[in-house]
């Protein structure tokens, strides 16, 4: 296996990041048309949305939070040679959960099974977090 298959899962978080501006964007667009917007306060207040638009954009802001630590983590990994098959197995879960986190948020936006989600996604997290401090020790001893 390659390490660079870890970029895969990275690259699925970047392009949902994207896609999630383009369903803002969509949402927005509806919004304005149906006259759902306050004009007064939607540059600078969430609540002048209606609650389609703030979801998505609530899952936006999410993806530069816990995604950060992955990107970084990803980087890492490959970096000091670190990217085997655990590495890209944790890495995809990860991607996986936030396509799930993503869509429960946007969708439902049911909180238990968000939190799950989530979770599972900081497990990921803290699974390579921890395949890269025995890299690095590795690499000392």
């Amino acid at each position: 296996m390659t390490p660079a298959l870890i970029f895969v899962p990275l690259l699925v978080q970047v392009l949902l990041t994207i896609g999630l501006y383009i369903v803002l964007a969509r949402r927005k667009d509806a919004a304005l048309a149906a006259g759902e917007v306050n004009e007064a306060r939607r540059g600078i207040y969430d609540d002048a949305w209606p609650l389609p638009v703030v979801l998505v954009n609530n899952c936006i802001r999410n993806q530069f939070e816990l995604p950060v630590l992955f990107y970084v983590l990803v980087l890492a990994l490959w970096s000091v040679g670190a990217a085997g098959f655990l590495a890209v197995t944790l890495a995809s879960l990860f991607a996986l959960s936030r396509l799930i986190h993503a869509r429960v948020q946007t969708g439902s936006n049911y909180v238990p099974t968000r939190k799950k989600v989530f979770m599972f996604g900081v497990a990921m997290v803290i699974g390579l977090a921890i395949l890269l401090a025995i890299a690095l020790i590795a690499a000392v001893f």
